[in-house]
């Protein structure tokens, strides 16, 4: 029996004029959301070929699966239904030349599971379909995507059906002639003694649900041949609930209230290298920082004050869901700057050093150490660059995107209180008035923070969603490695950059496993030949804000972009906003669901001469070190 039996009242919130009036809303290219009197919804952000409906009034897992559908209708009340369901479907199949319902609720209860079962049981799906060809084509394909996912704590147990021998597909009974898929799932979120929620467990049965419903549908339009998706994932949503662009502009607002970055980089660069220098290196300098302009704890409680509940979209909730975390981890190591959980938050929000990726770093210092100290870092020969010649270059590059979007307008900011070099904080490009580089380094660096850091900024600004300018969650790893990636394809790099990524690997992992601000610095002079000074600026960038292990994110995120490229990934897709490799999924969907824009500015450095031949030998297999002056 299903639970929550629908009711067979009289109908209240759905009739007829409710069906004449979204028709006429869906000719008319709008979409329809309706929040009815029982309590129900309509949702239609389009015309679609289905309708995903929930007749029941428990907020369970079933109504999200609903209402995380492009198309659906939640209500209590069976009687009231088939009125809309049959003038919405009517109208679809005369459109399309086909429409399928997808009936899904939850059973009364969880029958599988034992309170003596050794293992965790198979949990029960139970699936029927009208007798149609096209139907029967999607309950195969709904059966055989539930049958594939990879299952983390128990497997289904389908039984299928004719929906005639369904005692579920009351619905499938009273629309005659309607092809309908009816689905039914055991409630194994539910803790069987208390009733209380597996979180993580209900999360996943929802995806699950929801993305067979859609290979489901696509089966179906496939076999009635009515349709031609490039994936099932295009019937999904195309649309922005309010829920979620309220969540956006939360997220985005406690973001805003920080720069974690500024907040962790001492602001007395100069004056510690003195120091450091005066005590013959055998005595850590000491940093100051700009005082904090947050309130953590009121920030912390407005982040998790966010709802995140009504979404209706398995996607978008995880992503905020992320962020919500990411931010919660910047906030707690803002609170213990220059304490000792500093560096264990730290680990926790950029990761360890693994093995492979620390060899890798020995190995390209290895192959590089025939260079001899003069060549270590870039800067020792030939021309150089101060503030003011970066900032005119910076400022002519701005133009050129300028010129393929009025709306790229960064600010350029000339700063007392930074180490010397460049970075970028929002929609601002920060240089260091101590900056003194090589003049040959200057594009290379300026694709690296403009190209990339800037670009993304202000083409994820053009996606709707502010989360995609701030950052997903974890995306400054293939970040970093798509920046140093575009100064190879720019052709500015150079053994002494290659070198300085490799280091940071090396003695962020040293600092990891407890090694002082001196013994590092010593490291770096006497076993990798750097000079003093650039010993000492590698070592405060790792020991800001007392520790911080951001720095190894360069060198693995190149590995992941090199093994992006090397497996005939695109690159295109890393311009629309601020991703980690682990989104790239994911913006497929959101782009396939059509939610998201092509990029409204593409990389200057793409259209250098020897940019593409760059590409190709990066996609046929790169090494670091072979990225060196090609």
């Amino acid at each position: 029996m299903s639970k929550a039996r629908a009711s067979d009242r009289p109908a209240k919130a759905l009739d007829m004029a409710l069906a004449e009036d979204v028709l006429a809303d869906i000719d008319a290219g709008k979409p329809v959301r309706r929040d009815l009197e029982d309590g129900g919804r309509l949702h239609i952000d389009r015309a679609l070929p289905f309708l995903c409906v929930h007749v029941s009034d428990e907020d369970d897992a079933a109504r999200d699966v609903a209402s995380s559908n492009a198309s659906y209708l939640i209500t209590p009340d069976l009687n009231a239904a088939v009125p809309v369901i049959e003038a919405i479907g009517a109208a679809m199949a005369k459109r399309f030349g086909a429409f399928v319902l997808l009936d899904v609720g939850e059973l009364e209860r969880d029958r599988l599971l034992s309170d003596d079962a050794p293992f965790l049981p198979p949990f029960e799906i139970t699936l029927s379909a009208t007798d149609q060809a096209a139907a029967r084509a999607a309950l195969d394909s709904f059966a055989s995507a539930v049958e594939s996912v990879e299952v983390k704590f128990r497997s289904p147990r389908l039984d299928k059906r004719r929906s005639t021998d369904d005692p579920h597909a009351r619905l499938a009974a009273r629309l005659i002639g309607l092809p309908c898929l009816t689905v039914r799932f055991a409630p194994i979120y539910r803790q069987p003694d208390s009733d209380e929620i597996y979180p993580d467990l209900r999360a996943r049965l929802i995806a699950n649900i929801v993305d067979a419903g859609l290979q489901a549908v696509a089966a179906f339009v496939k076999a009635a041949g009515i349709l031609s998706l490039p994936t099932h994932r295009a019937l999904g949503r195309q649309a922005f609930v309010d829920a979620v662009s309220r969540a956006d502009r939360s997220i985005d607002d406690i973001a805003a209230t920080f720069d974690f970055l500024l907040a962790v980089t001492p602001i007395n660069a100069d004056a510690a290298w003195r120091e450091f220098q005066a005590s013959a290196f055998q005595h850590a300098p000491r940093f100051l920082y700009r005082p904090l302009a947050v309130q953590v704890d009121v920030e912390k409680s407005k982040l998790f004050s966010i709802d995140f509940d009504r979404f209706e979209d398995p996607v978008l909730f995880n992503l905020y869901r992320e962020k919500q975390q990411e931010l919660d981890l910047q906030l707690s190591m803002l609170s213990a700057r220059e304490t000792t959980p500093f560096v264990e938050l730290g680990r926790a929000l950029y990761g360890r050093v693994e093995p492979a990726l620390l060899d890798a770093a020995k190995d390209i210092l290895a192959k590089t150490a025939n260079a001899g100290k003069s060549q270590v870092e870039d800067g020792e020969h030939g021309e150089y660059a101060d503030c003011l010649f970066v900032a005119r270059r910076a400022q002519s590059m701005i133009e050129i995107y300028r010129r393929q979007h009025p709306g790229f307008e960064p600010m350029i900011e000339l700063r007392d209180d930074l180490p010397a070099g460049l970075m970028v904080s929002g929609s601002r490009l920060l240089i260091s008035r101590s900056t003194n580089m090589a003049r040959h380094r200057v594009e290379a660096l300026l694709s690296h923070e403009i190209g990339v850091h800037l670009l993304t900024y202000f083409n994820g600004s053009a996606q709707g969603l502010r989360l995609f300018r701030s950052g997903l969650a974890g995306y400054e790893g293939v970040q970093e490695g798509l920046a140093v990636f575009a100064e190879y394809l720019a052709g500015g790099m150079t053994r002494g950059r290659v070198r300085l990524i490799a280091a940071r690997v090396v003695a962020c992992a040293a600092m990891l496993e407890g090694a002082s601000f001196e013994e590092t610095f010593l490291v770096l002079v006497r076993d990798y030949g750097f000079t003093e000074i650039g010993a000492f600026n590698l070592a405060l960038r790792l020991f800001r804000g007392g520790g911080l292990a951001k720095d190894a994110i360069y060198l693995r995120g190149l590995f992941e972009v090199l093994d992006h490229l090397g497996k005939g990934g695109a690159l295109d897709p890393f311009w629309m906003g601020k991703i980690s490799a682990s989104h790239f999924g994911v913006m497929q969907e959101l782009n396939m669901r059509g939610l998201l824009r092509a990029p409204e500015i593409t990389p200057a450095f793409l259209l250098d001469p020897q940019a593409e031949r760059r590409l190709e030998k990066a996609r046929s297999g790169l090494s670091p070190v072979e990225m060196i002056a090609t």
